[in-house]
């Protein structure tokens, strides 16, 4: 061992080096701790595209249990189709059609019981009635055609017990939105499971970016054209006792506040059914807002095409300019176009988006894709720009980039200048 080795370190630079390592430590754990396996991911329970009626009370007598039973889900899916009906034409119940109760058992797909009490003659109960859209379209008539929104990735923030929470655990929010049927909803909701790379990508820092470009990524990953966020902050006046939650309908890259609304639950046992109303209400707000055409996809998240030029442009005046269709023979060919396989170091989503600013200020250059995202990693960018790999090379160093390899897949790296005498 040197004499240097056998040196103490000086105090400063040695907590200096503890505290470096500490934070690579907290920063290594808190990564692992988001992928790690373990209680995450809740799947949507319903896809389909149901029209869905909640809370319809029935209070029937009967001879048997059964009985009562019986007559209640007949009773119960004819106030249902009346509240339907009601809703899709903006009208009162009572002017509803009446059907046969054949025709409701065709057209009705199911009925969940949300409470129930049976008793030897008696049958008190709520309940949520599905009618399947198909058959059910033809009694609406026109007014059961409602508009439907783009796709819209959901990102649901829990704010309780002092922090915001979204993917990185099961949360009760996330739970409530899982429990939705989005299927009879104007909004078309892309809804994460929360799995895989989902607690990373998806959270609070994220719906807080102002990043057009990040963003596009993201929303081209889970297919979807724009982004809403539904906020909960939940608060308990004691453990086991009433809860105080505020609700907000956020929604685009800049997380625009559409509306807000307040509810409360007696205890922690109502507090799923509290969650499955805000819900209920938040879906109101968003349907609100797309009627009002302030759901649209921000257009800043769209890569628009340059125009084509017009036909006029393209043909030649001969009247005005008789030399306009002879065809200059010593002019120089544009240079063809390459295609590039890049291998960008991205630490983190600035990085990443500083290298994919450089690549769109290549003149003559396409708009560079990422055709694999790896933060803390290398991620694979696919681009084209005039002339070969030599000519690439010239234009990132003058911007203060520098390609390493050859052929058509590259590294590119920062570093290099018009005027350091590298390549």
């Amino acid at each position: 061992m040197s004499i240097a080795a056998r040196l103490p370190l000086p105090p400063l630079r040695a907590a200096a080096i503890a505290a470096g390592l500490g934070t690579l430590a907290l920063a290594g754990w808190f990564a692992t701790a988001q992928l790690a396996p373990g209680e995450r991911g809740v799947p949507p329970i319903d896809s389909s595209s149901n029209f869905e009626v909640t809370g319809v009370r029935v209070d029937i007598a009967g001879r048997t249990a059964d009985e009562a039973r019986a007559a209640g889900w007949r009773e119960a899916q004819r106030r249902g189709w009346r509240v339907l009906w009601a809703r899709t034409h903006g009208a009162a119940p009572d002017a509803a059609p009446r059907l046969p109760d054949g025709t409701l058992d065709s057209i009705v797909a199911g009925i969940e019981v949300e409470q129930e009490q049976i008793g030897p003659h008696r049958y008190i109960a709520s309940l949520a009635i599905l009618f399947d859209r198909g058959r059910t379209g033809g009694y609406l008539g026109a007014g059961g055609a409602t508009p439907h929104s783009a796709p819209m990735l959901v990102i649901p923030i829990e704010y309780s017990g002092g922090g915001p929470q979204s993917f990185e655990v099961r949360t009760a929010w996330q739970k409530a939105w899982a429990r939705f049927r989005a299927g009879g909803s104007a909004i078309d909701y892309v809804r994460p499971v929360g799995t895989g790379a989902d607690p990373l990508l998806l959270q609070l820092g994220q719906t807080r970016r102002p990043g057009r470009i990040w963003w596009r990524t993201l929303l081209d990953q889970y297919g979807a054209a724009d982004v809403v966020v539904p906020e909960v902050w939940l608060r308990r006046r004691y453990p086991g006792g009433p809860i105080w939650a505020r609700f907000a309908a956020r929604h685009g890259p800049d997380a625009t506040l559409l509306g807000s609304f307040v509810l409360t639950a007696p205890n922690s046992e109502a507090l799923p059914a509290m969650l499955d109303q805000g819900v209920h209400q938040l879906d109101v707000l968003y349907t609100e807002a797309l009627a009002d055409h302030r759901l649209a996809p921000d257009p800043s998240l769209t890569i628009e095409e340059a125009a084509p030029a017009p036909e006029e442009d393209l043909i030649a005046d001969d009247g005005e300019d008789p030399l306009a269709t002879v065809v200059d023979q010593s002019a120089t060919p544009p240079p063809a176009t390459t295609a590039f396989t890049l291998q960008v170091d991205s630490a983190d989503a600035a990085a990443l988006d500083q290298a994919l600013a450089a690549l769109r200020s290549v003149p003559g250059g396409s708009a560079p894709t990422v055709t694999s995202l790896a933060l803390g990693g290398t991620s694979i960018v696919s681009f084209s720009a005039p002339g070969d790999a030599a000519a690439l090379r010239l234009a990132l160093a003058a911007r203060g980039w520098r390609l390493e390899g050859e052929g058509a897949t590259l590294r590119m790296r920062r570093g290099g200048g018009a005027g350091d005498g590298r390549p």
